[in-house]
C-alpha cells in the first residue's frame, strides 16, 4: 500500500495548494508529501505549461526508510541531530529537495546538507511560480524561504544522472583577475579578448547577438564526467573590456563559454538516458525529473520532446517532476541542466 507521495502543481493552482493537499491526504491516507510549483510540470511522456494541473506520484517505501527535511536552518539542523542514529544505521546518502529561489543562500544550503550526510547526494530543484507569493514547497507541510524535501535510506535504491543544455565552445581557461562578478583577465589576458576569440568572428562583431545563447561554464572541481555549471553573461563592457558574470568568481578557478544548442543538448540527453538504462539494468520502478526552465519547450519544441525521449529511450514507467528556476544534483545548485533519478 502506498506510504508517500510526489505533488507538483502548475501555477494556476498554486493559491489552492494547501486544499489539494489536504484533499489528496484524505482520499488516499498518505500524510507525507514533498513538492513545489512549477511554471511547468511533467510526467511520463507528457509536459504541460499554462493551465491548471497537478503531477501525482504515489510510492510503496520499506518501513521506517524515510524522514522529511523541514526548512529553516534551526528546523534542518535539529532533524538532522535528533535522526543522527538512524542516518547512520541506514547509511542515508541521497534525498530529494525543493529550494526557495529568493533564499540567496540556498546554494550553500545545498553543499553544506550535503556534507552533513558525509557524502551526500541530492536531486531537486528551486520553485518556479510565476507569482513570487507563491514560492512554495511541501515536505509534510508547506514552506516558503528555505530548502526542504526528504531523505531516504539505503533501502531505497536510485540511480540518477545529470545532463547539460550547453554545449562548450573552446577549452578551458583560467581566470587570472576577477572581483565579486566581473571578470578582468582570463589567462592573464582582457577577459573580452578571450571572449571574442572562443565566441568567433560573427559573435564578435556584434556582441548584442550573444544574449541567451552564449553563457559561462564553471567546471565542477574533481569531476571525472566534465560537469560544469551554466551561468548567465549579465554585462559586457567593451571599454575596460571586463566581462559581468552572474556569479561570485576568484582568480585561478577554471571557466570556458558555452552555446545553448537544441541539436548537441538532445545528444547529451541521449547520452544520459543509455548511462541511466545501462545502470538501471531495466528495473525502473518510477522516476522524478527535474530539468530547467529553459529546456521544454524553450529548446526541444512544443510537443513535449524532452519527456518524450525518457520515455522512448526507458520505457513508460511512472514519472512526475516539473521545470525548475535552478536544478539540484549531487551538492551543487545547476542552471540549464536536466536531472533525471531512477527509483529501482
Amino acid at each position: 500500500m502506498a506510504n508517500f507521495g510526489f505533488l507538483y502543481i502548475t501555477d494556476p493552482l498554486a493559491p489552492y495548494l494547501n486544499n489539494l493537499l489536504e484533499e489528496l491526504r484524505r482520499h488516499t491516507g498518505i500524510r507525507d508529501w514533498i513538492g513545489t510549483v512549477g511554471a511547468g510540470i511533467c510526467y511520463t511522456g507528457l509536459e504541460i505549461y499554462d493551465e491548471p494541473a497537478a503531477a501525482i506520484l504515489l510510492a510503496t517505501l520499506p518501513e521506517d526508510s524515510y524522514r522529511l527535511l523541514p526548512a529553516g536552518m534551526e528546523a534542518l539542523s535539529t532533524m538532522l541531530t535528533e535522526n543522527k542514529k538512524w542516518i547512520t544505521e541506514q547509511a542515508v546518502h541521497f534525498g530529494i529537495v525543493h529550494g526557495d529561489p529568493r533564499n540567496t543562500h540556498i546554494a550553500q544550503i545545498i553543499e553544506s546538507l550535503s556534507t552533513e550526510l558525509d557524502p551526500g547526494f541530492l536531486v531537486g530543484g528551486l520553485t518556479s511560480a510565476s507569482d513570487n507569493d507563491y514560492q512554495q514547497q511541501i515536505a509534510g507541510q508547506i514552506y516558503e524561504n528555505g530548502l526542504s524535501g526528504v531523505l531516504f535510506s539505503s533501502r531505497v535504491p536510485v540511480v540518477s544522472g545529470l545532463t547539460q543544455g550547453c554545449t562548450p565552445l573552446a577549452y578551458r581557461h583560467t581566470i587570472t583577475r576577477a572581483e565579486g562578478n566581473i571578470v578582468a583577465e582570463i589567462d592573464d589576458r582582457p577577459a573580452l579578448d578571450v571572449f571574442k576569440e572562443d565566441i568567433g568572428e560573427v559573435l564578435a562583431k556584434d556582441l548584442s547577438l550573444v544574449s541567451g545563447y552564449i553563457f559561462a561554464g564553471l567546471p565542477v572541481p574533481g569531476s571525472d564526467t566534465g560537469d560544469y555549471l551554466v551561468r548567465n553573461l549579465i554585462g559586457i563592457d567593451p571599454t575596460e573590456k571586463l566581462l559581468a558574470i552572474g556569479d561570485n568568481l576568484e582568480d585561478d578557478v577554471p571557466i570556458m563559454f558555452c552555446r545553448r544548442d537544441a541539436d548537441t543538448a538532445r545528444e547529451d540527453m541521449l547520452r544520459m538516458l543509455a548511462d541511466l538504462k545501462r545502470r538501471a539494468g531495466g528495473k525502473i520502478r518510477g522516476g522524478v525529473y527535474y530539468t530547467c526552465l529553459g529546456r521544454g519547450r524553450n529548446q526541444f519544441g512544443e510537443d513535449s520532446e524532452e519527456l518524450k525521449m525518457i520515455r522512448d529511450q526507458l520505457g513508460d514507467f511512472p514519472l512526475v517532476g516539473f521545470f525548475a528556476n535552478g536544478e539540484i544534483s549531487h551538492n551543487r545548485l545547476y542552471g540549464y541542466t536536466g536531472v533525471l533519478t531512477l527509483f529501482l
